[in-house]
C-alpha cells in the first residue's frame, strides 16, 4: 500500500471519529435531548468542540498532507488519552460506562491513526548511503 493511501485512511478515520463526537455531542450540549444516566457536564463540551476540531481541521489537514496534521493527530491523541485518565480516577464513581466506551473506542481510533501516520513517515524517510 503506498503512502498516500495510508495518509487518506488516517484522514478517513479522523474524520468518522470526530463526525461521531459531533453528532453526540450535539445531541446533548445543542439540542438537549435527554439521555438515561449522568452527564458530567464539561464532558459533551469537550467531544463536540474535538469533533469540530477533528472534522474541520485535523481530518482536511491530514487528506491534503498538509503541514501540522502529524502533530494534531498527537496531540488528538493525547487529549483524548488524558480526559480518559481523568474520567477513570477522579470521575470514576459517576461517570457512566458509555461515556468510558466512547472515550476507549476514541483513543484506540487515535492510535491507529497515529499509527498510520508514523508508518507513513518512516516509509517516506529515505536512508541515506554513503559511498
Amino acid at each position: 500500500m503506498n503512502v498516500r493511501a495510508l495518509h487518506r485512511i488516517a484522514a478517513v478515520l479522523a474524520f468518522i471519529i470526530g463526525g461521531m463526537a459531533v453528532f453526540a455531542g450535539t445531541k446533548v450540549v445543542i439540542l438537549h435531548i435527554p439521555v438515561d444516566y449522568y452527564v458530567i457536564d464539561w464532558l459533551p463540551v469537550y467531544n463536540l468542540l474535538m469533533g469540530v476540531i477533528t472534522v474541520g481541521i485535523t481530518a482536511v489537514l491530514l487528506w491534503k498532507d498538509a503541514r501540522g496534521g502529524f502533530t494534531l493527530a498527537i496531540l488528538t491523541l493525547m487529549a483524548h488519552a488524558t480526559v480518559l485518565v481523568v474520567l477513570r480516577t477522579v470521575y470514576r464513581e459517576v461517570v457512566a460506562p458509555d461515556s468510558i466506551r466512547a472515550m476507549t473506542i476514541r483513543v484506540s481510533a487515535w492510535i491507529i491513526i497515529v499509527a498510520l501516520l508514523s508508518v507513513r513517515s518512516r516509509r517516506s524517510e529515505k536512508p541515506t548511503t554513503s559511498a
